[in-house]
C-alpha cells in the first residue's frame, strides 16, 4: 500500500509554528465559550444560519474575532456592524476570505465607526471588494485613531480605490502603521499618491505592494516618498511589481539615507546582478540596519555573489537573505560560504532553493556548519546535492558546536543510502529541531533508519517534513505510533 501526500509552497517560509491552526481554532467542540484571551476563531467553517444564531449573542464578549473563509453573507455582516457598535473591547476582526462585497464590506465599516469601537487590526483579505468598497475607508481612517494595521490584500481596489485609501490615510487623524495591499491591481498611476503618503504619514512602518504592476516609473514615484525625511518606513514589500535594474539605483540611495527601514523583499523581480550590486552599495552604507532581504527569483547569478558576500561581511545586522530560485550555481555557493565564514557575518537564516547547486557545494556547506556559530536556518530544498552530497554535510551538523535548527533538504535527489547517515545525526546534534526531507526517493528502509533514532530518548527533533515520499502502512502506523509515544515530535506529511 502507497502514501503520497501534498507538498507545500517553494517560494515563502512557512507561517511560525505558533501560527499553526486548524479547523475551529480556539472555539473547538461545541458553543462559543470564551478563551481567557477572549478570542473567537472560526475557520474553513460555512457558518449556517442556526450555527450563526448560535454565535451572534456571544459576539460582544471578544476582544479578537477572526470568521476567516466563513461563508458569510450581507445578512450576516449587518449582524456584525451592530456587535461593532456594541462592542467595546474588540480590538481586532479579521474577516479574510469571504465574499463580502462592497455592500458587506460597507456595512461592517458603518459598524467600526461606531464611537465605542477601539478596532486596532482590520482584516479583509479577499472579501471581493472593489473601489466602490472603499467609498467609507477615508471615514473610517478619520474616525479611527486606534487602528494601526490595516489588511486589503487580494480585492480588485484598482487606482480608484488607492485615491480613496490615500484620502483617508493623509488625515492627521489616522495613526496607520501597517499597511498590505497586495494583488489590488494597482499601476503607477496610484504611485504618486502613495508617494505623498510615504512623505506626510511618519506614523507608517510597513507598507506591502505585492504582485501590483507599478512597473519601472511607479517605483520611481515610491522611491522618491521614502527618501523624504519625513518617512519612517521598517518594512517594504514590493514583490513581483516590475522593480528594474534601473530603479536599485533609487532603491540604494533609500537603503542609504532611510535608517528605519529593516525589511526589503524584492522577489519576483528582474533585477539581475546589475541591480543586486547597486543595491549591495546601499546596504553596505554605515547607515543602513537592514535585517532582513528576500530576492528570490531575481535572475541573480554566481557573479552577483560577489556584491553579496562583501555585504554578508560587513554587515552584521543583516540576519535574514532569500535567493530562493536563483542560478547561482556551485561557484556562486562556494563564494556565499566564504563569507559566512567571517566573523562579521551574522547570518541567522538563509533561503537557496532551487539555485543549482550539486554536490560540488557540499564540502563548502559542510564548513560553515562546522565553523559559523550563527546560522539557525539552511533551505537547501529542490538541489541536486545527492546522498554524497548530505553525508558530507553531515559531518558538519554532527559537530559539536553547529548551532542549525532547521534544515531543508527537499526534493534533493536522496534516497534510503543517506538515511542511515542522517539517523547518527539526529542522535548526535541535539540543536536540530525542525529537518525536511519531502519530495525524495525514499522508502521503508529510510523511514524506519530515521525512525529507529528518532525514537531515542537522545534525539531532540521535533519537527520532521515528509511530504511526496512513498511508504507502507506498515510504516505508516509505526510513524503514528512513534508520535503518540513522543508527543514532543511532530511529523507532518
Amino acid at each position: 500500500m502507497g502514501r503520497r501526500a501534498s507538498s507545500r509552497a517553494a517560494q515563502l517560509p512557512p507561517p511560525p509554528k505558533e501560527a499553526w491552526t486548524s479547523g475551529r481554532g480556539k472555539e473547538q467542540g461545541g458553543g462559543a465559550i470564551p478563551s481567557p484571551t477572549m478570542s473567537l476563531e472560526i475557520q474553513c467553517e460555512d457558518l449556517s444560519s442556526a450555527r450563526w444564531t448560535e454565535l451572534l449573542p456571544s459576539l460582544q464578549q471578544y476582544g479578537v474575532i477572526r470568521l476567516d473563509d466563513c461563508g458569510l453573507t450581507n445578512t450576516m455582516c449587518a449582524s456584525i456592524s451592530s456587535v461593532l457598535q456594541a462592542n467595546s473591547s474588540l480590538t481586532e476582526l479579521s474577516l479574510a476570505n469571504n465574499e463580502l462585497g462592497d455592500a458587506g464590506a460597507q456595512l461592517v465599516m458603518k459598524g467600526l465607526q461606531s464611537s465605542t469601537c477601539k478596532i486596532q487590526k482590520l482584516n479583509l483579505q479577499n472579501c471581493n471588494i472593489t473601489y466602490a468598497g472603499c467609498e467609507l475607508i477615508p471615514a473610517l481612517l478619520r474616525t479611527k485613531s486606534t487602528l494601526v494595521d490595516l489588511q486589503l490584500s487580494d480585492n480588485h481596489l484598482g487606482d480608484e480605490g488607492m485615491k480613496l485609501l490615500c484620502e483617508g490615510l493623509m488625515d492627521p487623524r489616522c495613526s496607520l502603521q501597517r499597511l498590505e495591499l497586495e494583488y489590488c491591481e494597482f499601476t503607477a498611476a496610484s504611485c504618486e499618491a502613495l508617494s505623498a503618503i510615504l512623505k506626510a504619514k511618519g506614523s507608517l512602518r510597513e507598507l506591502t505592494m505585492n504582485n501590483n504592476e507599478l512597473g519601472e516609473a511607479g517605483v520611481t514615484l515610491l522611491c522618491q516618498g521614502l527618501m523624504d525625511p519625513r518617512c519612517e518606513l521598517q518594512v517594504l514589500k514590493l514583490e513581483g511589481c516590475g522593480v528594474t535594474s534601473a530603479n536599485c539605483k533609487d532603491l540604494s540611495t533609500v537603503l542609504q539615507t532611510k535608517e528605519s527601514m529593516q525589511e526589503l523583499c524584492l522577489g519576483e523581480n528582474k533585477i539581475g546582478d546589475a541591480g543586486l550590486g547597486q543595491l549591495c552599495q546601499g546596504i553596505l552604507s554605515p547607515t543602513c540596519n537592514l535585517k532582513t532581504l528576500w530576492l528570490w527569483e531575481c535572475d541573480i547569478t554566481a557573479e552577483g555573489c560577489r556584491a553579496l558576500a562583501q555585504v554578508l561581511k560587513n554587515k552584521s545586522c543583516l540576519t535574514k537573505l532569500s535567493l530562493i530560485c536563483n542560478q547561482l550555481g556551485d561557484a556562486g555557493a562556494e563564494l556565499l560560504c566564504q563569507a559566512l565564514l567571517d566573523p562579521g557575518c551574522q547570518l541567522e537564516e538563509l533561503w537557496l532553493r532551487t539555485c543549482g547547486f550539486t554536490v560540488a557545494s557540499c564540502a563548502s556547506f559542510c564548513t560553515v556548519l562546522e565553523r559559523n556559530r550563527t546560522l539557525k536556518e539552511l533551505q537547501l530544498s529542490t538541489n541536486m546535492l545527492g546522498d554524497v552530497g548530505v553525508a558530507q554535510m553531515s559531518k558538519g551538523l554532527m559537530h559539536p558546536d553547529c548551532p542549525l535548527q532547521s534544515l531543508w533538504l527537499g526534493d534533493c535527489e536522496l534516497s534510503d543510502d543517506c538515511c542511515e547517515t542522517l539517523a547518527s545525526v539526529l542522535l548526535i546534534n541535539h540543536t536540530l529541531k525542525e529537518l525536511d526531507l519531502s519530495n525524495n526517493r525514499m522508502g521503508d528502509q529510510g523511514i524506519r533508519q530515521l525512525v529507529a533514532s528518532l525514537k531515542q530518548p537522545s534525539c531532540t527533533l521535533e519537527q520532521l517534513v515528509l511530504f511526496d515520499i512513498y511508504w507502507t502502512e506498515e510504516v505508516d502506523n509505526e510513524l503514528k505510533a512513534l508520535q503518540e509515544t513522543k508527543p514532543i515530535l511532530r511529523i507532518t506529511s
